[in-house]
C-alpha cells in the first residue's frame, strides 16, 4: 500500500471508529494553507481536532509518537484558523487516534486529550 493510500484508510478507519462512539463528522482534510486538520469531530460537549497516525509494520515507534512537538503547533496554528472561520463556541480539545495496519489485522487505539495549546 502507498503512503497516501494507508494514510486514507487510516482515515477511514478512524472516523468510522469515532461515529460508532457517538462522534459526528464536521470536516475532513480542512486545509489552512500549508497546514491540514484530518478529522473535525463533535461530540455533546466539545468540537476534536483529531489527528490520525496510521503504521504499517514493521514498526518503528507507535504511530502516535509522530505527532511531535513541530506537528503539535501545526495543528495548532490551522485549528485556531479553523476555530475563527467556523465561529466554534464550544471547547475545543486536540484527540489522536493511532491506526496500525497489519496485513488483515487492524488496531485502533484512541488517544483523547492527546496534548493541549500552549498559551504564551
Amino acid at each position: 500500500m502507498k503512503k497516501g493510500e494507508t494514510g486514507r484508510r487510516g482515515e477511514d478507519l478512524a472516523l468510522a471508529w469515532l461515529e460508532r462512539r457517538g462522534f459526528r463528522l464536521l470536516d475532513r482534510n480542512w486545509r489552512s494553507g500549508h497546514k491540514e486538520l484530518d478529522l473535525v469531530m463533535e461530540s455533546a460537549a466539545r468540537v476534536h481536532i483529531v489527528e490520525v497516525k496510521t503504521l504499517t509494520p514493521p514498526l518503528q515507534g507507535q504511530p502516535y509518537e509522530k505527532v511531535d512537538a513541530v506537528k503539535q503547533t501545526c495543528l495548532i496554528a490551522a485549528a485556531r484558523h479553523y476555530i475563527a472561520c467556523r465561529q466554534i463556541r464550544k471547547e475545543v480539545q486536540f484527540d489522536v487516534v493511532s491506526v496500525i495496519l497489519d496485513g488483515t489485522r487492524t488496531e485502533v487505539q484512541y488517544i483523547p486529550e492527546a496534548f493541549y495549546p500552549i498559551i504564551r
